[in-house]
């Protein structure tokens, strides 16, 4: 890119899994789309099949996937990424998702573009969405917070190192309650501002909006940081994610299969005592998506993405991170999927299941000053 052009703006939104970070991606970039701009995205996950992708390329937008492994221990990957989106047209503004278990994202993400890429990019300051369910608990110190002692440190972390909070699902909460989740984000964070805001009814949303468009020396949080801990506390967590077809003779509602899949994983990882993260399960046939998701034990399913359609066959996608081990996880899959399927009088055929603990974080750059 020549020194010529303007700078294309590189915005990354992060916050622990099942945050709302795709939710707001998505608004994000349909609101850029609407002022007329040419928009990115680049999501990220530690394997393959990843339901945010097909959901934002389902909504039309350019998409670039690393998969495999988290921005931060690809950096090529990112790269990679970014110079495919602009190999047609170069966009004004890329939208990143950084992995839902990972920190340090400003000495290993913000900080590379900064240095790399200052003729290229401007790098906005970076929002961290706290995630009401799991962040009253892990904030106010509460006994039994859903997670181990060092996932709770991953999600400290992530919030240690923002330039700004976005308090997420505001539509959910009680005012009391969004009092409480703020007060408790100002007596750990001082001083670091706070977006109220919903990023599925937009209520706040231009808060947002103009927090992303402030220039200034952002992006300079560097953490002190035990890898130690950070690797297990990441290592605690099942990861799966299948691509499978189901097909049922006399049709079935997409919404209902997605929905139920879901409903069916939170009822199954409760006798285990497994607390959920996040679990995504998308629908697709014809043209149609259908989401549905779970952000912890003690929410309730929701069907994120209605698609009113009615199908013999769809492909579906499962996304499940989840404090159990890998194969007990798979377990649980397969059982709610095929118990949803003998409902709907079909069956599944899973095409493709990657379960596994996420390795240690290797980055691939890490500065410990900020420029």
């Amino acid at each position: 890119m020549s020194h010529g052009k303007p700078r294309t703006r590189f915005l990354l939104v992060g916050g622990f899994l099942g945050a709302g970070k795709t939710t707001t991606i998505a608004r994000l970039a349909n609101t850029f789309r609407q002022q007329g701009q040419n928009v990115g995205i680049v999501t990220n996950d530690q394997a393959t099949d990843l339901v945010d992708t097909h959901a934002l390329r389902g909504a039309g937008f350019d998409v670039g996937e690393v998969a495999g492994s988290c921005f931060c221990c690809n950096f090529d990957g990112l790269e990679a990424a970014i110079q495919q989106l602009g190999s047609h047209q170069q966009p004004d503004v890329i939208l990143a998702e950084p992995v839902g278990s990972c920190t340090d994202i400003i000495a290993t993400v913000v900080q590379p573009m900064r240095r790399r890429y200052q003729d290229s990019f401007s790098v906005g300051p970076y929002g961290v969405i706290l995630k009401p369910s799991h962040g009253r608990k892990i904030l106010s110190g509460a006994a039994k917070a859903g997670f181990s002692p060092n996932a709770a440190y991953i999600f400290r972390k992530q919030l240690e190192e923002a330039d700004f909070f976005i308090l997420n699902r505001i539509d959910e909460l009680s005012p009391d309650e969004v009092t409480e989740l703020g007060e408790l984000l100002g007596n750990a964070f001082p001083g670091v501002p706070v977006v109220r805001m919903s990023a599925k009814t937009g209520t706040g949303f231009d808060a947002l909006l103009q927090m992303l468009d402030q220039q200034g020396d952002f992006g300079r949080r560097i953490l002190e940081l035990d890898y130690d801990v950070y690797a297990e506390g990441e290592a605690e967590l099942g990861w799966l994610n299948s691509s499978l077809q189901v097909t049922a003779p006399a049709g079935f509602a997409l919404d209902d299969l997605v929905l139920t899949i879901v409903q069916g994983l939170q009822q199954s990882l409760a006798t285990s005592d497994a607390e959920p993260a996040h679990l995504k399960v998308i629908g697709i046939s014809d043209g149609s998506y259908a989401v549905a998701n779970l952000v912890s034990s003690d929410t309730a399913p929701v069907l994120s993405l209605a698609s009113n359609a009615r199908t013999c066959r769809a492909d579906a996608v499962v996304n499940a991170r989840v404090a159990v081990d890998p194969e007990t996880l798979e377990q649980h899959v397969r059982t709610a999927v095929h118990e949803t399927c003998r409902s709907l009088a079909g069956a599944a055929e899973f095409v493709r299941t990657q379960s596994f603990r996420p390795g240690r974080p290797n980055p691939t750059y890490r500065y410990s000053e900020a420029v």
